[in-house]
């Protein structure tokens, strides 16, 4: 049996393990505490204050995280959260909020918050997920998390704590010594994650702490990661992929996450500086989404990045395109992960030791079974299985699987008969690779940030001169899809998709789901039975998408961008008024980016 996996014999062989002897913790606490005894003075986090070279970075060994943590279950549990109650997280992904998010799952649950969303949808978060406490980002020049977190209501009901001063202040008067039994077990609920769905109420899904376990122990065995890892993590902790996929996966084997300031990936100054930043702390992997990828390879290389193996990437499709030229520019291997909030944020991952498989997910993780089904009407037959490369719904079962959402009602149609329904169209190839091709649901990924369109088009609904609306994602080569609207208006009104987006704009439920662009139609495509017909309308965005990034990729070339449905996805086709020429055909392609759409050009 091999340390790493390479293919699905790997896999299937350290299965004939029992499970209680292939995980050495069930826990996410167990996990973090056995790598601060095994790696204490190692580096767990390298905090940059900010993207300028010459600042000192924060440096936060094992020994140190464990003991933050046991500071802030001690705080916690001292302020009355017990196994049952919350601590809610409005913070970005810097050190104090990991001290916050794991202390949480020891003394109660924690439920990281977008703190992008709108004050009334934090506050029914805050109330559904029963939190007594709140830590959220302090005061900060860079990213004003604070003065949203005042504007909460009902925030006067809980304790409230700012990193950057009263939370730290509460941590130091703690002991660095857990100071009381917590109890903990793989099936107690360790946190409430937040997701998109197709209504509008809160939606927490519950993760035990085996869940989390499960995909945080498993992961590295893909990925070839050990403690000698350095890996960027600029995701924010509110999203499974920065608090798991690329997070406690290292925490537990005692690797090395690179936070770069309070922002993140947006910060100006550490994208210009990123790969000397690389150089300087060793950077040994790279945890992106195709958005970042595509980023980097327009990113001019001025330092030694050789230690740089991989980049892993997930979140929204990985066009083949991009990741061969990713892999092609810089020499650095790309692999694709599919997560869910459901399952702990891992369904599958392709192995760095094995070959990439172009539009490959990966393979499914250890003790897991992940299959394909026949998609009859809107739901799956989760008895029934799909031949090898037929395509259907994928669905899955295993340890990383939610027992569930906080509202049982919410369960139907997603966990089936011990099935987690994904909602995500594919087929799983001879070898055991897992690939999708499609989404059943509506839910549009915003640079791996679910948005949910029923809300967005409730806003616009609204507006006086509204009759009907749809919004559909719209591909955008920087964060992967963007909303977009399109209306109706009531008989009488005249009004441009610009001004209606303007006077919407401020109602709806938070900044990243504002469309990029309104279209007023005179009527939406409809099905026989009336109800709007989306995948037209996504068509038609992406029409009008590739339409505006070409054009202004060859300014004076006449071209004409056709879209049309292909399986479960779609081809577009180019007409350029233009005899053909290869460097054209490159500038074009190159102009389409992360953007993954098949496109076909011809040339006059």
């Amino acid at each position: 049996m091999t340390s790493f996996f390479r293919g699905l014999a790997d896999i299937e062989a350290l299965e004939r393990t029992p499970y209680e002897q292939a995980v050495p913790a069930r826990t996410t606490y167990g996990l973090i505490a056995r790598a601060a005894q095994r790696f204490g003075a190692r580096t767990a986090f390298t905090y940059l204050p900010d993207g300028e070279l010459a600042t000192p970075p924060q440096r936060i060994t094992y020994a140190e995280l464990l003991a933050n943590i046991h500071r802030a279950a001690n705080l916690f549990r001292r302020l009355g959260v017990g196994p049952d109650d919350s601590v809610a997280i409005l913070a970005p992904n810097v050190p104090a909020t990991h001290y916050a998010l794991w202390g949480a799952q020891v003394a109660g649950r924690a439920c990281p918050v977008n703190f992008m969303l709108q004050p009334d949808h934090v506050a029914a978060l805050l109330d559904a997920s029963g939190a007594k406490v709140v830590v959220a980002l302090g005061p900060n020049a860079e990213l004003d998390v604070w003065s949203a977190v005042q504007k909460v209501p009902g925030l006067a009901a809980r304790t409230v704590l700012a990193i950057g001063g009263s939370f730290e202040e509460a941590l130091a008067k703690e002991s660095g010594v857990l100071g009381f039994d917590p109890r903990l077990g793989p099936d107690r609920i360790a946190a409430l994650f937040h997701t998109g769905g197709t209504t509008g109420a809160p939606k927490l899904v519950r993760h035990t702490h085996g869940n989390e376990a499960h995909t945080g122990w498993f992961a590295h065995r893909f990925y070839g990661f050990d403690e000698h890892t350095v890996e960027v993590n600029g995701f924010p902790l509110f999203h499974v992929a920065g608090a798991f996929v690329y997070g406690l996966a290292l925490l537990a084997i005692g690797g090395t996450q690179v936070l770069p300031t309070v922002s993140g990936m947006r910060n100006a100054a550490f994208l210009r500086n990123y790969w000397k930043f690389c150089e300087r702390e060793g950077v040994t992997a790279l945890a992106c989404v195709p958005t970042i990828l595509a980023g980097l390879c327009n990113l001019p290389v001025d330092a030694d990045i050789s230690r740089i193996r991989v980049a892993y990437t997930g979140g929204s499709p990985l066009p083949t395109e991009l990741a061969a030229r990713f892999e092609g520019t810089l020499g650095i291997a790309v692999r694709n992960i599919l997560g869910m909030t459901e399952c702990a944020g891992l369904v599958s991952i392709e192995p760095f030791h094995a070959p990439r498989v172009a539009g490959s997910a990966g393979l499914r993780l250890p003790y897991t079974q992940v299959k394909v089904v026949p998609w009859i009407g809107a739901s799956a037959s989760v008895r029934e299985e799909c031949a090898a490369g037929e395509t259907g719904m994928v669905v899955l079962r295993g340890p990383n699987v939610s027992p569930g959402y906080t509202d049982p009602a919410r369960d139907a149609g997603m966990f089936e008969q011990g099935w987690l329904v994904s909602g995500d169209l594919g087929h799983v190839d001879a070898q055991g690779y897992l690939h999708v091709t499609g989404r059943a649901k509506d839910v549009i990924i915003r640079g791996s940030h679910n948005i949910d369109p029923g809300l967005v088009e409730d806003a616009f609904l609204a507006h006086p001169a509204v009759a009907m609306c749809a919004v559909v994602g719209e591909p955008d080569p920087h964060a992967g899809e963007v909303p977009a609207a399109f209306v109706t208006l009531k008989p009488g009104m005249q009004l441009p998709g610009e001004a209606v987006l303007r006077e919407v704009a401020g109602q709806v439920y938070e900044r990243p789901a504002v469309p990029r662009r309104v279209v007023v139609l005179e009527a939406l495509p409809l099905t026989a039975v009336g109800k709007v017909y989306k995948p037209a309308l996504r068509l038609r965005a992406t029409e009008l998408k590739l339409q505006e990034v070409l054009s202004a990729a060859a300014p004076g070339v006449g071209l004409r961008v056709s879209v049309r449905e292909k399986g479960a996805g779609c081809v577009a086709e180019v007409a350029v008024d233009a005899a053909r020429d290869a460097r054209l055909e490159q500038r074009l392609r190159d102009a389409l980016g992360a953007i993954a759409v098949e496109t076909v050009f011809a040339f006059a």
